[in-house]
């Protein structure tokens, strides 16, 4: 009898596994393929669809620090639309850009230093603005024709990261912050991170294996750092999922967290690399 109870609950916890490894999978080939779609069809398109991810993923982040206005919504529309849309200066997105790094990386600190995040009314609308708002903003000043290869190494080290973590994990990386995640599957992510920019970087010819295996290494980092931030956010308000999108599994914002925080760092990279060469 035991030992059937424990044959039962092994094959329940490998269906559900490979239920998970399922959705990740399937998730990041349906985000990569509609970025795809909306590349190939015109600005306009690939603008508006990141205008959509943008406003759902608010709208869940607002339920987090229990925000109920209009506000955030009109500098999300304002904000996309100047810096996004229409050809703005440059000094004036580097200056945004030097900005939302410096809010990100005291985000950042607090994850390390604070029990909680301190969400005082001024303090959530520059979380809302600086962390949410300017991570799609940069998600979309990102050149086109890296933007696939960016959503591919994400998507990497998410699939890495959950497959060697559940296989090999046993060292807790951050346990307070988010119990599942280990350092073995953290490595694992790098890991795989830096193999899909070297497949990436043979199959293109846009930048040189060095750029792409820093790129890779910055996603992962980097790209960790934003699941961290956003795993403390909604432990703090005792929240599972940030949303309903994928029944089980979530909301966008648990899908796109590391993304929207790893966008600015990534951007911001890739103009250095620019002005250097």
């Amino acid at each position: 009898m035991v030992v059937a109870q424990k044959t039962y609950i092994c094959y329940f916890w490998k269906t559900y596994n490979m239920k998970e490894l399922i959705v990740r999978t399937l998730s990041g080939v349906l985000y990569i393929s509609i970025v795809i779609f909306t590349l190939f069809a015109s600005h306009e398109w690939f603008i508006g669809l990141f205008f959509i991810l943008a406003l759902i993923t608010l709208n869940e982040f607002l339920r987090i620090v229990k925000v109920k206005s209009l506000i955030p919504y009109l500098l999300l529309a304002g904000t996309l639309f100047f810096f996004s849309y229409k050809e703005i200066d440059m000094v004036a997105i580097y200056i945004l850009l030097i900005a939302t790094i410096f809010v990100d990386l005291f985000l950042f600190k607090e994850v390390l230093v604070l029990y909680k995040f301190s969400l005082f009314e001024k303090r959530r609308y520059l979380y809302i603005f600086f962390y949410i708002i300017n991570g799609f903003v940069f998600l979309t000043l990102i050149p086109p024709k890296f933007i696939i290869g960016v959503f591919i190494l994400i998507w990497s080290n998410d699939t890495f990261a959950y497959l060697i973590g559940k296989r090999f994990g046993k060292r807790k990386l951050i346990e307070r912050i988010s119990p599942k995640k280990t350092l073995e599957g953290f490595f694992g992510g790098i890991i795989g991170t830096i193999i899909a920019g070297f497949f990436i970087f043979i199959y293109t010819s846009l930048l040189s294996l060095v750029i792409w295996l820093l790129l890779a290494l910055i996603i992962s980092i980097i790209g960790t750092i934003g699941d961290l931030i956003q795993s403390k956010f909604k432990r703090q308000v005792g929240l599972k999922d940030s949303g309903r999108l994928m029944p089980g599994h979530g909301g966008l914002y648990d899908r796109l967290d590391s993304i929207i925080y790893a966008s600015p760092f990534v951007y911001g990279f890739l103009e250095l690399i620019n002005y250097v060469s």
